[in-house]
Parts: structure tokens; sequence; C-alpha cells
């Protein structure tokens, strides 16, 4: 059976290659079907879906949403998502204009310890992306502020750092009602990498399932065996779906290749089957 991707982002937020470059990849990687799910937006996928009819690809069109639980980030996928929904999009302009305000907020902080950073310039370098924290790394490195991403993180933009700026705060229940208006299916991002106790996980599941969380990622890059054994039972247990992916960023996370992970990476089409038969389902 062939192996699929269902964790994938495009340079419309912070990966490194067009949707079309992501589908060639793609196709030469023998991926038999791959979902793209930039950081809250869906711009990248009407081009997508175009590219993809010209080379018989199948393409699930995705969204990932950062939202946040008891002060935890936690990332909620969409998949099979309408993105000529004009509600869904609606509210991701209101997002958008959020992440601005944080980010005009970010090169204040920089400005006010010294570093020069021109918000309109990055707006020029990342034109189809939604800027994130990667870019503001991109850009400190491409300046010579810092010599390497990590850097970047680690001195000046990662939690509780002195330019680092919280967004307004998206609760998972919302994003679940977002992909729905959007008649799509919700799964919680790589769990594992939350790093949360037993008690703390039990709970977060609990309260997912409660809004309607539909699966959650239990094959993923970083995990181990274990983790995989372990996520395929927390999802029988709570009858969740399982997804997987990569999380392919291309060269912003060079470790990482599209379909394989870090290389023992393998997502069976079933996995997309069993996902197309609860869209159908709540169709």
């Amino acid at each position: 059976m062939k192996p699929i991707d269902l964790h994938v982002h495009s340079i419309y937020s912070d990966g490194t290659l067009t949707p079309s470059q992501l589908i060639d990849t793609a196709i030469d990687t023998g991926l038999a079907a791959m979902a793209i799910t930039d950081h809250d937006t869906i711009d990248g996928i009407p081009e997508a879906l175009e590219y993809a009819k010209t080379k018989s690809f199948e393409l699930i069109s995705g969204i990932e949403f950062s939202t946040f639980f008891e002060k935890k980030e936690i990332h909620i996928v969409g998949l099979f998502i309408d993105h000529t929904n004009k509600a869904f999009n609606h509210e991701l302009i209101t997002q958008r204009k959020s992440r601005e305000e944080k980010n005009i907020k970010m090169c204040k902080k920089f400005e006010e310890i010294g570093i020069h950073i021109s918000y309109e310039e990055m707006l020029e370098w990342y034109a189809h992306s939604v800027i994130t924290r990667a870019h503001f790394a991109d850009y400190l490195l491409k300046k010579g502020y810092v010599h390497d991403r990590n850097e970047a993180f680690s001195r000046y933009i990662g939690d509780g750092k002195p330019c680092f700026v919280e967004r307004n705060k998206m609760l998972p229940e919302r994003a679940i009602e977002l992909i729905k208006m959007a008649g799509g299916i919700a799964i919680l991002a790589h769990p594992i990498l939350y790093h949360l106790g037993n008690e703390q996980m039990t709970k977060l599941i609990n309260y997912l399932c409660q809004h309607g969380i539909d699966g959650l990622e239990a094959i993923y890059s970083t995990y181990s065996m274990s983790d995989q054994i372990q996520m395929q039972k927390l999802a029988s247990r709570y009858h969740l779906l399982i997804s997987g992916g990569s999380d392919y960023h291309g060269a912003n996370k060079p470790h990482i290749k599209l379909g394989t992970g870090t290389g023992k990476l393998f997502v069976p089409y079933e996995v997309l089957e069993k996902l197309k038969k609860q869209k159908d389902c709540i169709q």
C-alpha cells in the first residue's frame, strides 16, 4: 500500500516550497496523497488543487490552527476543508489581523533592544506567507543578528524571551467549530510533543471529545515506535480515528523529509480511507 502524508506546510505559512513544488516532490517520493495544512491559512489551497488536477494527484485541502488549552499551545489540524466557505474565510481574516498586530509589537520590542527589523521588508521577503516566529528567525539569520534559527528562539523570540509577544488565544473548541463549519474533520496534531502527563492528557482528550474532535495524529515524524503504539491505543480507547504526517517544512526543518519524516515514517493509504468515511458520515 502506498504512503501518504497528511501534515505538510508550504510557503503560505512557514514552509519553503510552493504548493506546486510540494505536489511534484510528493509524486517523486511516491506518495499516493498529501494534505497541505498551513498555519492559520488556506491561501495555498486553490493553487494546490488546480495543479494537483493536472498531475492526477490526490490533494487534501487542510489547515493547522494554533490554540491554547490551560496555557499549553495545542495544534488542531483540519482536513477536507472547503476553502470557498465565506464564514470560514472571514474568521481567517480576523485571525490574520491579530497575528499582524502581534508581529508589529515584536518589531517594536526588537527596536527597544537595538535591533532594527523592518516589517515592511519582511512582508516583501515573505510575500505569500502568514508571518510566524519562524520567519522572524529566518530574517534575523539573513541579517546576521544570529548564527542560526535556534539562537533566534533561545535569545529573542522563544516563549518568555525579550521579544516574545503572545497572540490572542483561540480555544481548541473554536478551532474544531471552524473546521466543522468548513465541512472538515478535526485532528489533534502531534499529541506527544506537548509533553503531558497521563492526567493532563486524559483531561485534554476528554475536553476535545466533548467538543467533537474526530481523531489524533498517531503517526508522526519524531515518534518512537512506543509513542506510536501509545497514541494508537489512546485513539482506540476514545473511539477516535488516527491520522499521520511528517510536518514537513522544507529547508526550515531539513531533517524532516516529505512522506518519510526522519526516515522511518510510513502513513498507509488506509488511514486516509477511514478519514474519508468519517467525512462522508458527517455530511
